[in-house]
């Protein structure tokens, strides 16, 4: 339970192809040496940032997510990523949360990004999903939602912060990675905890670049791993003593704002 180890899959997407996207992924997964306990892949990596749900999207138990449920089960890991999918007369931007056995959780992306006209395609999500692994939470998060610290803010109570990692699944272009690369320091420092986040590379559909910068953050702001522009995966490990370590001499958690996050 002391240590938690992530792989990071920053990579090129097919642009609204499936089937070149599961098979390129397949194959960067089990590529993978080291022990890992959670892979993570970017937002939409089955189809790119596309706001073409009516064409892509899946019901939950559709071809993708029994690629992840099989991709999980025989590489023994927790497999995240977001997806379009498709629920009742509904669309929504949904990061899946695959465990080897099966089993999933999920979270709809809450803050769509109406600049690129995602909130004319998806419903916004209403709830959080913080997941327990090894004893450590991670709470998880897609892409734009990092420009709304409210939303990632900790919840704590008198007797401990209310999770260890802060996980983010983007598809964030280049022109504005200073603001990507700036607000994740800034949400591992103001909440103390690990921020672990993957980017996709390359020119997608629209001729939008992107330059990756997948990232992990310690609590004190200090970036443990990071690339740029390349393909490749990122295998970090956390240290939970490291992260107890910091929350004891800094306490400042204890100190912060009481509030409740009210839906419309």
């Amino acid at each position: 339970m002391s240590t938690l180890t992530f792989s990071l899959v920053q990579t090129n997407l097919h642009w609204e192809n499936k089937a070149a996207n599961l098979s390129m992924l397949q194959q960067k997964i089990f590529s993978i040496k080291e022990r890992s306990e959670i892979v993570v892949l970017p937002e939409m990596f089955s189809t790119g940032f596309s706001m073409k749900p009516e064409v892509f999207a899946e019901e939950m138990g559709g071809p993708t997510t029994e690629w992840m449920a099989e991709t999980a089960k025989q590489k023994r890991v927790v497999l995240a990523g977001s997806i379009m999918a498709k629920d009742g007369d509904d669309f929504y931007n949904r990061l899946v949360w695959m465990l080897p056995n099966g089993q999933y959780g999920y979270y709809d992306k809450r803050h769509r990004f109406a600049y690129a006209g995602e909130d004319e395609h998806y419903t916004s999500g209403n709830k959080r999903l913080i997941s327990s692994v090894k004893g450590w939470r991670i709470h998880l998060q897609v892409c734009y939602d990092l420009r709304f610290p409210v939303w990632a803010r900790q919840q704590s109570n008198d007797e401990q912060p209310e999770y260890d990692v802060l996980l983010y699944v983007a598809n964030w272009p280049e022109r504005r990675n200073h603001a990507w690369k700036t607000l994740l320091q800034a949400r591992a420092i103001e909440n103390q905890c690990y921020v672990v986040a993957v980017n996709r590379v390359g020119n997608d559909g629209n001729d939008i670049y992107h330059s990756g910068d997948s990232m992990v953050v310690d609590p004190l702001g200090n970036i443990l791993s990071t690339k740029a522009h390349d393909e490749d995966i990122l295998t970090v490990t956390l240290e939970k003593e490291k992260l107890d370590e910091i929350r004891r001499k800094f306490p400042f958690w204890k100190d912060a704002d009481s509030f409740k996050i009210t839906y419309e």
